[in-house]
């Protein structure tokens, strides 16, 4: 059964590939979620993708997670360190999120350390570059898997 992920990208990560190839690299979001859409079906998943410099489309669209996805992958980009907005709206959710950046942002500059939205996520992925997208979803799938089992088996789903 194919179940919906919203795969969500923050302010700016519509110019990957260009801005500061350096720090971000060279691969482009439209590469990004085509590596998505691709290993969506291995894991079961049926993908939203979108992308917005508009902190109120983003927490829209996590509104709308909440009635139609299983989980949600965020990149929140510049809006990690200081979206309570955001933060709250990623709260509300029953489902399980994952937060990914591609560079190592505990280890960059001090604004970037102190990540608000991570603390509303389950995991957290962060320093591999474009791999992050696709180690979240993996990870989401192992989680969803291991909810689902101990759900079969008439336990709670796991909460840490």
């Amino acid at each position: 059964m194919t179940e919906r992920l919203f795969i969500l990208n923050g302010p700016n990560l519509n110019m990957l590939g260009r801005r500061e190839p350096a720090l971000y690299g060279r691969v482009t979001l439209a590469e990004i979620e085509k590596r998505c859409r691709d290993l969506a079906p291995e894991l079961g998943f049926d993908v939203f993708f979108g992308q917005s410099n508009a902190e109120a489309q983003l927490i829209d669209w996590v509104h709308r997670a909440y009635d139609e996805a299983v989980g949600v992958l965020i990149n929140p980009a510049g809006l990690s360190t200081r979206s309570v907005a955001l933060y709250d709206a990623l709260r509300m959710l029953d489902q399980p999120v994952v937060e990914v950046h591609l560079t190592n942002v505990l280890g960059r500059e001090p604004l970037y350390r102190e990540l608000l939205t991570a603390a509303a996520a389950w995991g957290f992925v962060a320093g591999f570059g474009a791999d992050v997208y696709e180690l979240g979803m993996r990870g989401l799938a192992g989680r969803l898997s291991c909810d689902s089992a101990s759900s079969a088996a008439g336990g709670s789903p796991a909460t840490t």
